[in-house]
């Protein structure tokens, strides 16, 4: 296990670097000019002077690269352009929020999807199987916009079962996070149904599956126990992609529901053009991106012993 993640470190690091390569050239030399970015236009010589200086803008661009890879080491990236507040500290307050909507809407969006899939794979093309897959590609084909609105005005304005807009510490965000995480079950059900469905599908014609049938183990087992045990692969495969975005934050939930998660963040950072946080937002998803896909290798081989770590 220890020399398998030191190879994984050790590939990782050119990924980390040129990404750092890119992300710094189009946000500080194919984006424009920083200081112009931040004072506006016709400032004073004086104050454009002293800028550069103190935002390291007067080194060339290699002295820029290892100053970047510097705050990457150090996860330290600076301060905000327009708050002026440590770029970590941002991250701190919005990741509560942002993991309180995203990880139950995850679980939950998973978890439903998984066991659909298997009961339509078993009962496939059935009226189920024909009924749930129509559901699921007329589920996929709605904007997340139309999801947003109409349940907003549906179950918040009209109904007033749900708060539509803010956000509490503690216990007090459940009553504020519960439609989003509605929402995000409908958008990713559909979606995730159709991929477990079509790795089911695969499992259940095969020998194991026959062979457990005559010796007269229930359906129901053969199902959940090994159909399921033998699709854990393609599922974690799918949910490593996912779970780095479950931590940077799930950006139009947030934004129209008024949570101030990093999705939010993200979003005013864009709007204000505030390089130096949207340049951490970038290097956090490659890092995270690459740290579940490590994950994904190790879990592999806990559920397949075919599987080793070389």
């Amino acid at each position: 296990m220890i020399p398998f993640l030191l190879r994984r470190v050790l590939y990782s690091i050119p990924v980390i670097l040129g990404v750092a390569l890119i992300v710094l050239f189009l946000f500080d030399v194919a984006g424009g000019d920083p200081i112009q970015i931040k004072l506006g236009k016709n400032p004073d010589p004086i104050d454009v002077a002293e800028l550069r200086v103190e935002m390291g803008q007067d080194k060339p661009f290699f002295g820029k690269y290892v100053d970047f890879l510097g705050q990457i080491a150090t996860v330290d990236f600076g301060t905000s352009w327009f708050t002026e507040t440590p770029i970590r500290t941002i991250f701190a307050r919005g990741i509560v929020p942002t993991l309180s909507l995203t990880m139950p809407a995850f679980l939950l969006g998973a978890g439903i999807a998984v066991a659909l899939a298997l009961l339509v794979a078993f009962y496939r093309g059935s009226m189920l199987d024909k009924a749930m897959t129509l559901l699921a590609i007329a589920a996929i084909s709605i904007s997340s916009l139309v999801y947003i609105l109409v349940l907003q005005w549906l179950l918040a304005d009209r109904w007033k079962l749900f708060p539509i807009w803010g956000y509490e510490r503690g216990l007090g965000s459940l009553t504020f996070i519960v439609l989003p995480i509605l929402i995000w079950v409908l958008l990713s059900v559909g979606t995730d149904m159709r991929y477990f469905r079509t790795v089911a599908l695969e499992e259940i014609g095969r020998d194991y599956v026959r062979t457990a049938r005559s010796k007269g183990v229930a359906e129901g087992k053969i199902l959940f126990t090994h159909v399921l045990r033998n699709c854990a692969i393609p599922i974690v495969t799918r949910c490593a992609i996912i779970v780095p975005f479950l931590i940077t934050g799930s950006f139009l939930l947030e934004i129209f529901f008024g949570i101030p998660g990093l999705g939010t963040v993200l979003y005013e950072s864009i709007k204000s053009s505030d390089l130096p946080v949207i340049k951490a937002f970038t290097m956090l998803g490659t890092v995270l991106y690459i740290v579940f896909n490590v994950v994904a290798d190790i879990l592999y081989a806990a559920l397949d012993p075919r599987i080793r770590l070389s």
